[in-house]
Formats: structure tokens, sequence, C-alpha cells
């Protein structure tokens, strides 16, 4: 055993929901204790019953909850845990409080503050992409002067996107498509971006009209091993949200995944990277071995869609993080990384398809889930679980798995409509229409694919939208049954 590593011997696990699920049964397979937070709107949540230890944070606003610095650090301190756990969004990305959680001699798991920095911002991170020679979209940081800005906007040439710097899940951006189009855009996305992370500054960059999303998995630790897990496939989105993910990318030309591969541990090395990371491309022309990549962005942090690489690699990319905060070494090596099969992941969110994805609130009134091989979900409701519209609406990932990804889908079809979820709008009807497109089927699809094809169809009747229990033949509420136990 190597005297250098680190004790990790309790985590606070600085999220809720699913992820703070994930990360306390990840740590519990590592003997590793686990502290949960909580506050109003979460108290008696799952994460909170199953971890060793809950700490009540105050209330259910994020400002004096979750994104509470001081608090959490309390809170990590007063519960004896010497490393955190920050799952993604609230501080996953945060220099700040990783170099604060440090200072307390308590280990975040995840890079360094200095390699969070550098990649946070979309400027910077586009420098460090270039020196690494990963291609990078044609643009620059927007200029003070606004005749500078029109100017330059005109060299880089319509349509235009705009980007908060300090930007990320599709907050802080607008499209010019027009010269005309340009200044009112811009106001938008500063006042957005300004709301959303306290920072206006902009980078501006050609619009890629019709690119496929793909993101690489990469894993480095303290010793200079860095590998990548393959690639995903996150074209299903709207509004630069994603809905479905897959791994490994179909119709991608083995040139390009291997330049893709190359590429995403190339800068990884160049950053001095350390645990999970994702690095994110628009790809043109996928399945030609000229196709083009550009990049997009690095997040530095497990990402939502982590389960579909873990499926298909029979990997555990949140114990993993555990090791090498450790400074342990990689438990595999590029050669023993091979993947089998396909998966999907399907974001089961509480939002109303036919009302443009809005938000909602309510409680689970009744949720029965689908199982058999092949079938896995992570969640952390169940019924009773209320939905508050102070977080975020993901309710569940349900990931399915099989031998290719025509199998998956058949598969999928059949575990969406078996999957019941009563209580509230959610996006489960929406999938079950996804399966049935053929653009879909096929990979004829691009980012914007989803937006021009559905319009807010009404998701009803067999095979089609949620079915209700209420409404299936025969079936009675063993609930509202004198006999059934309680």
């Amino acid at each position: 055993m190597n005297n250098k590593l680190k004790t990790l011997n309790r985590v606070l696990v600085a999220n809720r929901g699913e992820i703070a699920v994930r990360i306390i049964r990840a740590a519990r397979e590592l003997g590793i204790e686990s502290v949960a937070v909580y506050t109003d709107a979460d108290a008696g949540t799952l994460a909170v019953r199953l971890a060793d230890k809950a700490i009540y944070l105050g209330a259910s606003p994020v400002a004096s909850s979750y994104l509470n610095q001081e608090r959490l650090i309390e809170a990590a301190i007063q519960s004896g845990a010497d490393c955190l756990h920050p799952g993604y969004g609230f501080f996953a990305e945060n220099a700040d409080f990783a170099e604060a959680v440090a200072k307390e001699k308590i280990t975040f798991i995840g890079p360094s503050p200095k390699v969070i920095r550098l990649m946070a911002g979309k400027d910077k991170a586009r420098e460090l992409a270039t020196k690494a020679g990963v291609p990078v979209v044609p643009g620059m940081s927007v200029p003070s002067d606004v005749k500078k800005f029109k100017k330059e906007a005109a060299s880089i040439g319509y349509p235009l996107m705009l980007k908060a710097v300090a930007g990320g899940s599709g907050r802080g951006m607008r499209l010019a498509r027009t010269a005309e189009e340009l200044e009112s855009a811009l106001t938008d996305a500063k006042k957005e971006a300004l709301a959303a992370f306290g920072n206006d500054e902009m980078l501006m960059e050609k619009f890629i009209e019709h690119p496929r999303h793909i993101e690489i998995q990469v894993f480095a630790d303290s010793l200079g091993n860095v590998v990548h897990l393959g690639e995903r496939d996150c074209t299903v989105q709207r509004r630069h949200q994603k809905l479905v993910e897959e791994a490994p990318a179909a119709k991608l030309h083995p040139k390009l995944r291997e330049q893709l591969h190359q590429t995403a541990v190339s800068l990884c090395k160049e950053v001095g990277y350390l645990g999970a990371g994702t690095i994110e491309y628009l790809v043109e022309r996928s399945a030609e071995p000229d196709g083009s990549f550009y990049f997009l962005e690095m997040n530095t942090r497990i990402q939502v869609e982590h389960p579909v690489t873990e499926e298909v690699f029979g990997v555990d990319l949140v114990a993993e993080q555990f090791r090498v905060a450790r400074g342990e070494s990689l438990s595999f090596s590029q050669s023993e990384l091979v993947p089998r099969g396909h998966s999907l992941e399907f974001r089961l969110y509480a939002e109303d398809p036919s009302a443009q994805f809005k938000p909602c609130t309510g409680t689970v009134v009744y949720v029965s889930r689908p199982g058999g091989r092949g079938v896995r979900e992570d969640t952390w409701i169940e019924a009773g679980t209320k939905l508050s519209a102070y977080y975020d609406s993901l309710l569940s990932k349900l990931v399915v798995t099989g031998r290719t990804r025509e199998d998956a889908i058949a598969r999928a079809k059949k575990v969406l409509a078996e999957y019941v979820l009563e209580g509230m709008p959610s996006t489960l009807g929406f999938h079950r229409w996804l399966l049935e497109q053929d653009a879909f089927n096929d990979l004829e699809i691009d980012v914007t694919w989803l937006e021009r094809s559905y319009q807010g169809q009404e998701l009803h009747g067999e095979g089609v939208g949620p079915v209700s229990l209420a409404e299936t033949k025969n079936w009675q509420d063993p609930r509202k049954s004198n006999d059934s136990e309680t």
C-alpha cells in the first residue's frame, strides 16, 4: 500500500436528488461513510435516508442552502467529513468553492481549483484547446466597443452564437442570424448571464447549423495516466438541454472517432487534469472520413449522462473518482477499455412537453418501474416525493442497454411502455414518441432537429403517451381496497 495515499473515510455529499443517491451508494461500496445535506423541501428524501448521517442546511432557496458556500463547509467540518463530493451543478465547477474546501484540509472530489478555473471560462478554454491541437469554432470575445463588435461579428459571419463566458446548461446563449438581430441578442444574453452567473462577459462564435453533439468521457489520475472511455451522443436536445444520451455514438466514422478520442486526451494532458471530465464537441458530416469537429467546452465534473458509459464499459466512474482523489492509479488501462453493446439514457423530467417543456411541481402519487436485463434506473423519487419549484426538475434517468443500438431501442420501447408515473406531467410520453420517429431511429438528426420536429404534440394513447393505471382495463387500485395491507 502506498503510504502517500489520502485517507477518505467520510464524504459530505454537497448535492441532492438522484446524483446524491448515486454518490452515497458508490461511497458505501468503498467503505466510505456518507453525509447528506438537505433543506425543508428535501427532508425525508431518499438520499437523506440512505446516508449514514444528514445535516440540515436551512430554508429551501438555493442561495441559502445548496449554493451557500459557508454553510456547506460548516456542515462538512461539523460532520467530520474528510472529503466532499459536489456531484454536478451547484458548486461542482466552482474553483473558489474547491479552494475553500481544500483550505479546511478536506479533499475535494474533482480536479484542482486551478484546472477548474482554466476550463470554466469559455474564452480561456478555447485558447487551451487550440494549444492542445483541438479545433475550435471560429470566434472571439465580444469587444466592449459596439462599432468594433459589429465589425468583428461581420468578419466571423452569420449566423452567430453569443455565449456567456461563464455559462453552461444553455443559459446566457442567444442566436443572431442577421446583423439586425445582433444587438438585441447580445442584450438578452448578457442579462441572462449576469443573473445566472454574476458575469456578463460574452463570447461570439460562428453558429454551426446542423451538427451532432458528441462528447468524450476522460479520466486521469495523479500519476500521469490519462484515458478516454469512448464517446456519447447527446444530439437530442431542446433549448441546449439534453434529453437523451447514448453510447457509443453510432454512424461515426472510425477516423473521426479516433481524432475525437486523441484530442480529448491531449487536452487533458495539456491542463494537468485529475479525475472525471468530459470534452464536448460539435461534429459535422460525422459519417464521413473528412467530417469536421469543433471544441465546445470541457465539463470538469461527473456528467448527468455518465451511466451510459458505465454500462458500455463495465466501470463505476463515481467510485473511480474517489480512488483517484485518494491518490490511487486508475483501475483500468486504455487497452482494457473495450466497449460492449449500446446504451441509451432517457432523462425523465417533471416537465410538460405539450407546453414547451414547462417545469412542473407536484407530488408523485404512484410510480411503477420496469426491470429486467439491460435496464437500470438512477432516481430519487418514490410515491409521496414532492417536487419543489426551487430545484431542477429531473426525476429519474432510465438507462437501457442492448447488444446493438437497434436492440437497445427495441428494449427501450418495451421498458418505456411499462413505466408508470402519476401525479404530474413528465417527459415519459415524449420519450415514447421519440422512439417512433424514423429520423431518430435512423440517426438522421442534429442538435436542432427536435425543435424543428416536435411541436408539443399531445402524447396520449397506447404506445404513445402515459397510460394511467386508472384507465387500464380490469385494474383495481390496491391502495383503495379494504382488504389490502397497509
